[in-house]
């Protein structure tokens, strides 16, 4: 049975514990709009068409203060549909530009809490928090009001793998 574009519960292999779970996976298509490097670190970071997902991060990105990276924030992912409802309250923000690896268009935003799974081909993301606003998004707001992008997910990686723009991505709740 599907309910708002959630099949009601089916098993899925967990990678984490490497076994299966009955979890909720949301059918509705969601898809990468955007995959974002820097080089050098910092923002903003340049679209690339796809990317090597590793458990200490996106191939190719480098993060340019301690505070940034690590296991339990490999991955950064933002909204595109966010990202367009800024930009019509006149706001510079563009993918990338706040320190986002992944720019995904088509998910409910608001319905995604800690320990998700993001499973994007054979890449498993697991959601561990939601990244706290830092002054060096400001360029990507009017009057530098950076503390207004309090809603992006760092993700750690359970499944290494490439992503492509365009990939399907599917959330589950375990």
């Amino acid at each position: 049975m599907q309910k708002n574009g959630w099949k009601e519960a089916e098993p899925v292999f967990d990678g984490a514990s490497h076994g299966w779970k009955w979890a909720r996976i949301n059918k509705s298509m969601a898809i990468i709009e955007r995959i974002n490097v820097n080089l050098y670190g910092g923002v903003p970071k340049h679209s690339i068409s796809s990317a090597m997902i590793r458990v200490d991060g996106v191939e190719g990105d480098k993060q340019k203060h301690s505070n940034h990276g690590g296991t339990e924030r490999a991955v950064l992912l933002y909204s595109m549909e966010r990202i367009e409802t800024l930009q019509q309250h006149k706001h510079p923000i563009t993918p990338g530009s706040v320190g986002e690896n992944i720019t995904i268009r088509g998910l409910n935003w608001s319905s995604l809490k800690e320990s998700n799974i993001l499973q994007i081909g054979d890449v498993e993301l697991q959601l561990t928090f939601k990244a706290p606003p830092c002054p060096g998004i400001k360029e990507s707001f009017f009057d530098y009001a950076w503390s207004i992008c309090s809603d992006r997910w760092c993700a750690k990686v359970l499944s290494e793998g490439t992503v492509n723009i365009g990939d399907r991505v599917l959330v589950r709740s375990l």
